[in-house]
């Protein structure tokens, strides 16, 4: 398994003083605020960290998935140092997803992942120690994601599954914690499966997504957390938002779910400031530089948050 550091540290062991940014970094790797920024320079160090072991979660997909003006923020953004990804494909950011693991899976839980996509949350899974179980429609995708963890994790390698995740998800080992960025409706297109969420009208995406949120949930074990990764898009006729958010927030809870916690993540504005006078002027349309981090609890929160209190020096 490749070395990761930063700031000279391992990653995987416990939080380290990291340049000053005070005892709450130190003893959660960020403050466990309700504003996550990734414009902050360690955020970007500990990417390009990530990065470093040849992580390309771009690889399997097609370029131009991306319709960024319907979005209404980029998702993608240029790595310092790196040329390699595509602009108008969305990349999961793995800082993001190493708090969520580190935040609120116990350690070496079994993580679920109904809509996998590229290989970012696997190799960061199994790099600091917990299991992951993904799911994605296309084979391609799945070929390109299990050839970077040969070269990744070779000792210690994500589980990926080809197949409708309305299928596969049932047959899921029991979970710890869920997480997943799910398709934004129609926003990005994968492929021209009739099963592929992104191919459906809205009304009939949010039914089959609703119907694989409620399987996902069922595997998920009593006094756990599931976190969704998710943003308003727009609707393609109208321009309005389609308040996906909100939808699948009503879509855990009529599950069974509470919302524990709500985040933003502060995104790179990318090639926003030379897009926004256009549409700006244009339409009165915002530039969006944020997504919203929905955590949800199955039972009791403070059994859960006991589950993971393992490593955070606050916990001991």
């Amino acid at each position: 398994m490749k070395e990761l550091t930063l700031f000279g540290e391992d990653l995987f062991g416990d939080p380290i003083e990291q340049r000053g940014r005070g005892p709450l970094a130190d003893s959660f790797y960020a403050p466990p605020f309700s504003v996550l920024s990734a414009r902050e320079g360690w955020w970007q160090e500990r990417k390009r960290a990530w990065l470093a072991l040849n992580i390309k979660g771009e690889i399997g997909r097609e370029e131009g998935l991306l319709s960024v003006d319907r979005l209404g923020y980029n998702l993608m953004e240029k790595n310092d140092g790196s040329k390699r990804h595509q602009q108008g494909i969305s990349i999961f950011d793995p800082v993001l997803c190493e708090l969520c693991y580190r935040w609120f899976c116990p350690s070496g839980g079994q993580i679920i992942d109904p809509f996998a996509g590229g290989s970012v949350r696997g190799i960061v899974a199994h790099m600091l120690g917990f299991r992951y179980w993904g799911c994605d429609l296309r084979a391609e995708q799945i070929e390109a994601n299990e050839q970077q963890a040969i070269e990744i994790t070779p000792d210690s390698k994500p589980t990926w599954i080809c197949g409708d995740a309305l299928n596969e998800v049932p047959r899921a080992p029991g979970a710890d914690f869920i997480f997943s960025c799910p398709p934004y409706g129609d926003l990005e297109k994968y492929s021209d499966d009739p099963r592929d969420l992104s191919n459906m009208e809205y009304h009939t995406f949010l039914a089959a997504y609703k119907r694989i949120i409620m399987r996902a949930c069922k595997q998920l074990k009593n006094n756990r957390f599931a976190c969704f990764v998710v943003g308003d898009f727009r609707d393609k006729k109208t321009g309005n938002y389609r308040n996906f958010v909100g939808d699948t927030t009503a879509v855990f809870i009529e599950q069974g779910l509470s919302l524990y916690n709500e985040a933003i993540l502060v995104t790179a504005v990318g090639s926003l400031p030379i897009r926004i006078e256009k549409q700006f002027n244009a339409s009165r349309k915002l530039g969006k530089t944020h997504q919203n981090v929905l955590i949800f609890v199955k039972g009791s929160g403070k059994e859960a948050a006991r589950a993971c209190a393992r490593r955070d020096t606050a916990c001991r």
